[in-house]
């Protein structure tokens, strides 16, 4: 090959090396472009969302999120010390544990079996207004077991929503009997309804034979699986507006001309719902001689919301109430954890 030639090959090389690096620059150019172009995109949309926000009156609800957003989180805590030997603390959001004594062991759930009762009773419901009409067989039993029960009688035309709160607020045990029937067709029918809720919230260690939570052996669960039953709950709407309630009277009825009015077996013990921080802004009691003192509550505090469970007290009398004030105990040391951070943040 002549030295001409070998130069034209050369030259052909250099120019496709050449074309190849300068094809490469390009397209990180064009990519870089193209990043940019995005990134001036979303900081363009992310202003227009801050300013339509702040014209529709959300500008106070996001200086809200972000002060929420500066206060310090409580990560754990001790919750030892209290009357209950069954508890645990978590957080409502996220679901983490933020304390527990002996969170899985086995428990007797007593009344609080009533919130799968509610909820279930409010998904499965189209209209909450509908009437059920109390029949004797619902009833049976319910007298001989002591069960409580809202003051409704067997023949009684019943809307829904009167029965979910009698069912959450008094704890009333034909309430539970006559959704779980309407809904299922029997009691037994509506503990596989149950079950199968509870398999798919999660709670593993968990089984139910009635709607009431009146002792059986085979009927039983952890405060754990409470809690995340409740974290699921208070997601509901419904179910919020009637367990933060204090207070309800029910519509007419055919032998109550006047309704009824109940109360809350929880807020009728507690008769301050502040906690250092916040307040506790609802909750479910129970209590058999076998299962003891039990609560599930939750409570706002410095913004966030959390969830106490607990089991198994005893010694309760006209002036102690041990899962009620357990709860108090319990919420008022996460107040006072999250100020000493405040206070050690502000140093």
């Amino acid at each position: 090959m002549t030295d001409r030639k070998r130069r034209r090959t050369s030259d052909r090389g250099n120019r496709r090396r050449s074309a190849k690096v300068k094809s490469r620059k390009q397209r990180k150019q064009n990519k870089s472009r193209m990043i940019f172009c995005i990134a001036i995109e979303m900081i363009v949309v992310l202003i227009l969302v801050l300013v339509v926000g702040w014209n529709y009156g959300m500008g106070t609800q996001l200086v809200e999120w972000i002060e929420q957003m500066r206060k310090p989180v409580v990560k754990e805590l001790d919750i030892s010390g209290i009357n209950s030997p069954n508890a645990i603390l978590m957080q409502a959001r996220g679901g983490k544990i933020l304390g527990e004594i002996n969170g899985e062991a086995q428990i007797y759930p007593a009344s609080m079996t009533k919130i799968m009762t509610v909820i279930l009773g409010i998904e499965n419901f189209d209209d909450l207004d509908e009437k059920i009409t109390l029949t004797n067989e619902m009833f049976s039993g319910l007298y001989e077991q002591d069960a409580t029960q809202a003051g409704f009688q067997p023949g009684e035309e019943v809307r829904v929503i009167d029965l979910l709160y009698g069912a959450m607020l008094p704890s009333g045990a034909e309430c539970c009997i006559a959704l779980a029937d309407t809904i299922s067709g029997s009691e037994a029918d509506f503990a596989e309804l149950m079950n199968k809720k509870a398999r798919k919230l999660g709670m593993e260690n968990t089984h139910f034979c009635d709607s009431t939570g009146l002792h059986n052996p085979d009927h039983y669960s952890t405060v754990k699986d409470i809690a995340v039953l409740m974290k699921y709950c208070i997601k509901n709407d419904t179910f919020r507006e009637i367990v933060e309630t204090s207070r309800h009277s029910t519509g007419v009825t055919n032998i109550h001309p006047d309704g009824i009015t109940y109360y809350s077996t929880m807020f009728k013990n507690l008769s301050d719902p502040t906690v250092t921080g916040g307040k506790i802004l609802g909750g479910k009691t129970g209590y058999t001689s076998e299962a003891g003192h039990c609560l599930v509550s939750f409570a706002e505090i410095e913004g966030r919301e959390y969830i106490f469970v607990s089991a198994g007290a005893s010694g309760a009398d006209g002036n102690t109430i041990p899962h009620i004030q357990d709860a108090v105990t319990v919420y008022n040391r996460v107040g006072a954890a999250i100020e000493a951070k405040m206070n050690n943040n502000n140093k």
